[in-house]
């Protein structure tokens, strides 16, 4: 066996054994909670629940857009890609911003989700190369900044949900999941997203977001972003507002990506089914992975 097959099958193992929950156990540690394996995209999630935020007369559960979240990524050089979305109020964002910096965690975008919310909040997303653990420690050491608490326990049984999930998703044409009182649904791209040559999972941010929270038996409040590119924004906006949904932001997220993608955010409220059949119209306009 050559030097150069070793190399690749040494390669090859190691790459294997990110796969599993067992690899991350230091990035858990670090970070003082645990994610989630999603393909070789390996997860966590800071939900806000410190924050008491209100769209009109909208609650708003961390799920629904009050989620900080990063991503882990194991590269071929034995260092992993890190990629996230930090949700902060703007007293928090210089001091967390300086924290990031100090670690050499970079921001690619600081803006706005949601339009009209109290109190408001911002959105910073991260991305980094590195060591895993040392980047968890970054990120533990921005978050210390905030108010962001510790992990809870799962609760013994998850609080009902109202709304019929599985007629959502017939509309809508993707499946998601209930996952703190709202259901989140995740849509590929239907070509690959790079960044400096590496492909970016979906789970790292590059897959359109829909989150329903229901509001009453048969209505809801939707929001989450577009994955797009710039020939599909306008006729994805255009879908939207002809079927009552608001666009409450529009930007990028990245800055190194190819191809060059935009990020819409929207915000709707009423009756559950009329709102999936509004976000499937605007789903129909982009290049999305099919099931």
């Amino acid at each position: 066996m050559t030097v150069a097959t070793l190399f690749a099958l040494a390669l090859a193992l190691q790459q294997a054994s990110a796969q599993t929950p067992a690899a991350w156990k230091g990035v858990d540690s670090a970070l003082g909670r645990s994610g989630t394996l999603q393909g070789e995209t390996y997860r966590v999630g800071f939900p806000r629940n410190d924050l008491h935020v209100t769209v009109g007369a909208v609650a708003v559960r961390p799920a629904l857009a009050l989620g900080s979240w990063v991503a882990f990524k194991q590269t071929k050089d034995s260092l992993a890609m890190l990629m996230g979305d930090l949700v902060l109020l703007e007293s928090e964002v210089g001091p967390v911003v300086d924290a990031l910096q100090r670690g050499g965690i970079d921001q690619t975008a600081l803006h706005n989700h949601l339009v009209g919310e109290t109190p408001h909040v911002m959105y910073v997303h991260i991305s980094g190369r590195g060591r895993a653990v040392a980047l968890a420690t970054t990120v533990r050491d921005a978050l210390a900044r905030t108010g962001t608490p510790p992990a809870a326990p799962a609760p013994a049984s998850p609080p009902a949900f109202g709304l019929d999930t599985a007629q959502v998703a017939q509309i809508v044409g993707a499946h998601g999941r209930v996952n703190g009182g709202v259901y989140q649904i995740g849509v590929p791209r239907g070509a690959p997203v790079t960044v400096d040559s590496m492909e970016i999972p979906p789970a790292m941010g590059v897959a359109t977001a829909i989150n329903i929270q229901p509001t009453g038996t048969t209505s809801a409040a939707t929001t989450g972003d577009f994955v797009l590119i710039a020939s599909e924004v306008n006729p994805v906006l255009r879908a939207l507002r002809a079927n009552g949904i608001q666009v409450t932001a529009l930007h990028s997220h990245m800055l190194n990506e190819s191809p060059r993608l935009l990020f819409m955010h929207f915000w709707g409220e009423g009756d559950a089914l009329r709102l999936a059949r509004g976000l499937r119209a605007a789903l129909d306009e982009v290049n999305i992975k099919r099931n």
